[in-house]
């Protein structure tokens, strides 16, 4: 017997639908570690994820084809044909502009930008991430300083004007005046953008003269798109925060200089919220990424929740290194080294 039901207009039905995952634009510059970074690659990969790499110029032709040969055997991958790129000029900006274009003019689909170096390593799976960028999606992540209150002494950048070539910069610099009704901002070139702030910062008529602006200027990655965002009407989109750990050191004349990470800082990388690290050597220590590509490899995560941490993945750690992972990360004001360290979620 068949049993007809009534179903009026007034009734209605919830249903628990998924959520769906935002996808994931990488764009990722290969430079002095091609094998270092086949396991960044493994490490982020997900197959509704795009993939667009940058083999630097400087790299050579066997090294080259070796990378391309690995990338082969992986869908979503695109390679962005490589330009001399000069790391104190505009050319890094440049970079990073048409990494965005070429994603965007491909008409894939995709809901975030995020660039990373072959010396970078996610802390996170790509499922965590996934979900954080779920509980985020109008937000915009990189590190932004205002540059009069807090870096006065950079400001003689924006004073010289020079001009790049291809081996550096030529000429002598002439001063020229600032840009009026701006509020200057530095940070780091490192950032985590919505597609929708992608196509703003590539077509919007409000970026052309910052472009024409910096595209004279040392250091112009380390501001740009702090400045340009922070004075447009992408302003209340910006976190102060490029999810992104960076351990610097006292070296000679650089004053903070990037710090090599070694097993040694595990238990420092594994407190807070941050989704990568940066920067690694395996030629300095294999054994870091080791521990964490296993971690990686398994359906849960390192965590500086005491209830979850699995202290099998840290296995030449000593008893005090243990017992500092049950602490309030703001306790633990410096990384166990013997070396004077701070961390910044953001620069180079």
């Amino acid at each position: 017997m068949t049993q007809e039901l009534g179903i009026t207009k007034m009734q209605s039905f919830h249903f628990n639908i998924p959520e769906k995952k935002p996808k994931i634009a990488y764009f990722i510059l290969v430079h002095r570690f091609p094998e270092q970074f086949k396991r960044l690659f493994k490490a982020i990969y997900h197959p509704e994820n795009h993939y667009l790499i940058q083999i630097d110029q400087e790299i050579d032709i066997n090294t080259e084809k070796s990378v391309k040969t690995f990338l082969a055997d992986y869908s979503s991958v695109y390679l962005l044909k490589s330009k001399n790129v000069e790391r104190r000029g505009y050319s890094m900006v440049q970079s990073q502009i048409n990494g965005m274009k070429y994603l965007l003019n491909r008409c894939l689909k995709w809901d975030f930008f995020i660039n990373l170096s072959d010396q970078d390593f996610p802390l996170k799976s790509q499922d965590f991430i996934f979900d954080f960028l779920s509980r985020n999606k109008e937000k915009n992540f990189i590190k932004i300083v205002n540059q009069i209150k807090k870096k006065p002494d950079t400001l003689n950048r924006f004073e010289n004007h020079f001009q790049e070539i291809d081996i550096g910069f030529s000429g002598i610099p002439y001063k020229r005046s600032f840009m009026k009704n701006v509020t200057w901002y530095v940070g780091g070139q490192w950032m985590i953008l919505t597609r929708a702030c992608c196509e703003f910062i590539c077509y919007s008529p409000e970026m052309k003269k910052f472009e024409d602006f910096y595209r004279k200027i040392l250091f112009a990655d380390k501001s740009f798109f702090q400045t340009a965002l922070m004075n447009t009407s992408f302003k209340e989109t910006i976190i102060n925060d490029d999810k992104r750990v960076v351990v610097r050191v006292v070296d000679g004349d650089i004053t903070l200089k990037p710090e090599t990470l070694t097993r040694a800082d595990v238990d420092f990388l594994i407190q807070g919220d941050n989704l990568f690290a940066r920067k690694f050597d395996e030629r300095v220590d294999e054994s870091i990424l080791g521990i964490f590509e296993e971690a990686l490899r398994r359906p849960y995560q390192i965590t500086n929740n005491a209830n979850n941490i699995d202290f099998s993945l840290l296995p030449m750690l000593s008893i005090n290194a243990k017992k500092s992972l049950l602490l309030d990360p703001e306790t633990i004001i410096n990384p166990p080294t013997q070396l004077t360290k701070q961390m910044l979620n953001g620069n180079k």
